[in-house]
């Protein structure tokens, strides 16, 4: 009998982050996934970027569907809130939760089934609503959990893993994020965990819906020659569109270099960052621009990884909505129905 059980010692040198954690205290069960699932290099991901973060795990929302990527969020945070709704209805109930407690921080861990196919309308809601929250799509263009059949992201011309062609137009979820209205978009390779960390701690510090596309290449059904999710083809195929790191946000360091080059900035801990400037190649707060970045690498079979879309001064559902400052679920009856004189004068107000 094999007990998937962790040991629940932790070794007394183990480095610890500001608010008193080590990174152990960000994981959670053994993970029942096929050994070498990009999956697990998400979690791996995850943990890392909350550790760094500071984040308080019971400070945490992380909500999922159906499907491998949506078993995730059982292999981290283990002392976060989480809840596993129903398949493709992910975004609506991390909605709910997050309208009523806007306190918390929000994952959304979904695949591309759950999202593409059945989730497809709630993924595009969400994103235009500006949900507050982190939306990760682990994308492998097959299902795995009904033994591999082409998934909507799945590439026309690429082939499964018994020879079918797939010939359909695939759902590219990049795009589709940024013309619902997604304020932060980024796609990324569970196989880059440099590039992947960074871009979930700024997602992480993001208000408004961020949305991260990560192609993580299924082991058993799709990582094979003709696959174009395996791991192979996203080594030969990526193309970085940036090399960014996350700073929090503390008083101001600045630089001054030119495009094309590289600088070395001292950052607050001590630690140093080396930056480099691109020649203007993608503008990644113009988002007609990013859109025809994707679209002319993708003709070019070019993956692009990396931020793809950010827009600063984003709002999110609660600002849209002017809700009060304290969050919904802690109003007392009081607030919530404060007599017939008060709804009086409100609706005098309407007329």
């Amino acid at each position: 009998m094999t007990y998937l059980a962790k040991p629940k010692f932790h070794h007394p040198s183990l480095p610890k982050n500001e608010v008193g954690f080590t990174r152990r205290d960000y994981e959670g069960k053994v993970s029942t996934l096929c050994a070498g699932c990009g999956h697990d290099s998400i979690s791996a991901a995850v943990i890392q970027a909350c550790w760094e973060m500071n984040i308080e795990p019971h400070k945490v929302a992380k909500l999922s569907g159906i499907g491998c990527s949506s078993k995730t969020p059982d292999y981290f945070l283990g002392n976060s809130h989480g809840f596993n709704t129903v398949h493709g209805r992910m975004p609506s109930v991390l909605t709910g939760a997050n309208a009523a407690n806007k306190d918390l921080l929000y994952f959304g861990f979904s695949g591309d089934g759950d999202s593409a196919s059945i989730g497809l309308g709630q993924f595009a809601h969400a994103m235009r609503r500006g949900v507050n929250m982190v939306y990760m799509l682990e994308n492998n263009g097959v299902y795995g959990l009904t033994k591999g059949q082409f998934s909507a992201t799945a590439d026309k011309g690429s082939r499964s893993k018994r020879g079918a062609v797939n010939a359909d137009t695939p759902v590219d979820t990049v795009s589709l994020a940024l013309l619902m209205g997604a304020t932060f978009v980024a796609r990324s390779f569970s196989g880059d965990k440099r590039q992947l960390v960074p871009l979930i701690k700024a997602a992480m510090a993001h208000k408004g819906a961020a949305f991260i596309d990560i192609i993580s290449p299924c082991v058993t059904f799709n990582n094979h020659v003709g696959s174009t999710k395996s791991y192979d083809y996203m080594r030969e195929h990526n193309e970085v569109a940036n090399c960014l790191d996350f700073v929090p946000s503390r008083d101001e360091i600045t630089v001054d270099y030119e495009e094309g080059e590289s600088a070395k900035v001292t950052l607050h801990d001590g630690s140093v960052l080396e930056l480099s400037k691109n020649r203007g190649e993608h503008a990644f707060r113009d988002k007609t621009a990013a859109m025809n970045y994707i679209q002319e690498h993708q003709v070019k079979g070019v993956i692009v990884t990396g931020l793809l879309y950010i827009q600063p001064e984003a709002t999110d559902l609660h600002e849209h909505l002017n809700t009060v400052d304290v969050p919904l679920n802690r109003l007392t009856e009081k607030e919530l129905c404060p007599g017939a004189a008060v709804l009086k004068e409100i609706n005098a107000s309407l007329r």
